[in-house]
């Protein structure tokens, strides 16, 4: 396991440099004075406000997970879900990939039930996220004047058209593995037994733990509300998008809600190349996509992007370490438990 993330964090920081390699030869004249001038000019109040929204996104994690437990566990609260919640991303933020099974780790252990179960249910929780940002930029893409406005117009629309493809294409393989997804498994372990058992068993068991996480919404009043918390969730951090950018005061970044949803898709893609503690490649995307979509100036597109990274994504450290040093938790402990569990993991067929 330690060679492997060894060899993550290499790709991950090599990555890294060929990004700020290419993002800094743009930045010859840049004016690190006008930075540092315009990040200490901002209005604090709209910085609190974001922060105060991505706060309250992750209390809507906490009752989405809640309503994916209903059917095992019918008592438990959101109130429950949020320390495990806010200790997960605090993890995620400082130790990178590492800390994303903090989450459903701590879950398992506080609710008595299975890790394989609580990976499932993080497994379907990233289709409704996926899901809920694509309906709201689609949403803006095709139904508002907002986007239209922006020379990569016809680039961004060709995008909604392949979020489109991709959430149907999520939402068919969900339905199949619902359906037939133990056959499924059954065959991928008989296919692989011969050549690349080892591959073939987690594959298998990665379909039986998906398809048990599909068994977590329990019809369609639960798919619905399920599907509204997720979209006011994401509704809460585009405006905390916008309230980060409308904090500097200048026309440039004055942006409309539904082009927010734009730079919103930057960071995300940028996201999935993350270093511990210093993310990267989510500033880096958001930075690129102030300065060329949007026609920010580099200082300010760079005070902006690490400013937005800082509150949607950073801002949860400071609480998350205070919960996890009052229950006396390790997040280092904790993500190598989590992963050394996630390797150990039993597969129901195999003991049947």
């Amino acid at each position: 396991m330690d060679r492997k993330r060894t060899l993550l964090y290499a790709i991950g920081i090599t990555l890294f440099a060929v990004l700020v390699y290419f993002q800094f030869r743009t930045w010859r004249n840049f004016d690190w004075t006008t930075f540092w001038s315009q990040t200490s000019n901002i209005r604090k109040i709209h910085i609190f406000h974001a922060i105060a929204l991505i706060y309250l996104g992750y209390a809507m994690r906490a009752i989405r997970w809640k309503l994916f437990l209903r059917p095992v566990r019918p008592k438990a609260t959101a109130l429950q879900m949020l320390p495990p919640t806010i200790i997960g991303f605090t993890g995620l933020a400082l130790l990178g990939r590492p800390g994303e099974l903090i989450r459903p780790y701590l879950i398992a252990h506080k609710q008595d039930l299975s890790f394989s179960s609580q990976l499932a249910v993080w497994a379907v929780e990233r289709i409704f996220d996926i899901g809920a940002y694509a309906l709201l930029l689609v949403i803006a893409l095709f139904f508002t004047p907002g986007p239209r406005e922006l020379s990569y117009y016809s680039k961004f629309r060709e995008l909604g058209f392949v979020l489109v493809g991709l959430v149907a294409l999520m939402g068919t393989g969900a339905c199949v593995l619902s359906w037939k997804g133990e056959e499924l498994a059954d065959w991928v372990g008989r296919r692989f037994s011969q050549r690349a058992s080892t591959v073939g068993h987690k594959l298998a068991l990665r379909i039986r733990e998906f398809r048990g996480g599909l068994n977590t919404i329990h019809g369609p009043l639960s798919f619905l509300l399920i599907t509204v918390v997720s979209l006011v969730m994401w509704c809460m951090i585009a405006v905390a998008y916008k309230e980060v950018a409308h904090a500097y005061g200048h026309p440039e970044l004055e942006i409309p809600q539904t082009q927010v949803l734009l730079l919103m898709g930057s960071s995300m893609v940028g996201s999935l190349i993350q270093l511990p503690g210093v993310g990267g490649g989510s500033q880096l995307a958001t930075i690129a996509t102030l300065q060329h979509v949007f026609d920010v100036s580099p200082e300010l597109a760079a005070s902006c992007g690490i400013m937005l990274w800082l509150v949607t994504f950073f801002a949860i450290v400071p609480i998350g370490l205070l919960i996890a040093h009052r229950a006396r938790l390790s997040l280092v402990k904790l993500s190598k438990e989590s992963h050394r569990e996630e390797e150990d993991v039993p597969d129901p067929a195999a003991s049947s």
